[in-house]
């Protein structure tokens, strides 16, 4: 499992980005933060794989995003690089690794790319951070940018809220996007919009818009692989944005409770999960051992 199978696709770049956004066609981006994971995607043909800081949680059993710490975020985007062969992969800033100063920003998004082997980064806020995602862009590295709702900043948000939902939140969105977009992302993240305020901001915009919770006029959409996925056990709290395609969880309860019935009662493994020898040489090794015993 250390290697990805061929993969047919060519390579998603920047422009096959700004291509499939001049051609309207939805962009599919999915969150990834591992070997397997990534795998899965690659395979499925996603456009872009985000290893995002929710890895913290989904991945790592931390309260929030703001837990992880650039070295994890680094580690992880190691491994989802490893299984990557056409989609294109963008490593999450976390937070506490780029407020700082502009110079901070730059040295982890270049140790992203270096270490993390993705081919960009995404960070957290609008206007306020236009300076510094200049500072990275000029520096050639690419830049997701990601308004709205920020996880990192749920403190300073009142919790998981959902935003731009007055005229002046939306236009203090609009003024985001724009800022971001003149810094020099190539994409920005628009999470937790309502969807007309999103569809509207995404015709203002020369860049792609993703979307996560804001509807479907976006340039493209992304969702965490685990909610998606049902990797999860029942019970689990999703937002309202998520669509379950899948239950992984519940597959894979039946296959490792099906694996631990089989070995307590001694089913597994048969016969054809086993290796031969030849019985002279399995005759030869009792009698040796019964002689060594005796």
């Amino acid at each position: 499992m250390g290697t990805s199978p061929a993969n047919s696709r060519k390579r998603i770049t920047i422009n096959t980005l700004r291509s499939l956004h001049q051609k309207q066609e939805p962009i599919t981006m999915i969150t990834a933060h591992d070997f397997p994971s990534a795998h899965v995607a690659d395979a499925a043909g996603m456009d872009m794989i985000l290893v995002g800081d929710s890895l913290a949680m989904v991945a790592m059993g931390m309260e929030d995003t703001s837990e992880i710490v650039l070295d994890e975020m680094i580690l992880h985007c190691r491994s989802v690089a490893r299984a990557t062969k056409a989609a294109f992969t963008v490593g999450d800033l976390p937070m506490g690794s780029y407020e700082i100063a502009r110079e901070q920003a730059l040295e982890s998004a270049i140790r992203i790319i270096k270490e993390g082997r993705v081919q960009a980064i995404k960070l957290e806020g609008g206007l306020e951070m236009a300076p510094t995602i200049a500072k990275i862009t000029t520096a050639g590295i690419p830049v997701l940018g990601h308004i709205g709702l920020t996880p990192q900043r749920q403190n300073s948000l009142g919790g998981f809220r959902v935003q731009g939902k007055t005229t002046a939140s939306a236009l203090k969105l609009l003024e985001d996007a724009l800022a971001v977009q003149t810094a020099g992302c190539f994409a920005v993240v628009l999470e937790a919009i309502p969807a007309e305020v999103a569809s509207l901001i995404t015709r203002k915009l020369e860049i792609p818009t993703i979307g996560i919770g804001a509807g479907n006029g976006c340039s493209g959409q992304v969702l965490v692989q685990i909610d998606m996925s049902g990797n999860f056990p029942p019970g689990r709290f999703l937002p309202k944005f998520v669509k379950q395609y899948g239950n992984v969880w519940g597959e894979n309860m039946r296959a490792i409770e099906s694996y631990r019935d089989e070995v307590k009662q001694r089913a597994y493994p048969a016969s054809e999960h086993t290796y031969p020898i030849p019985k002279d040489e399995l005759n030869e090794f009792a009698r040796v051992i019964g002689q060594t015993e005796a």
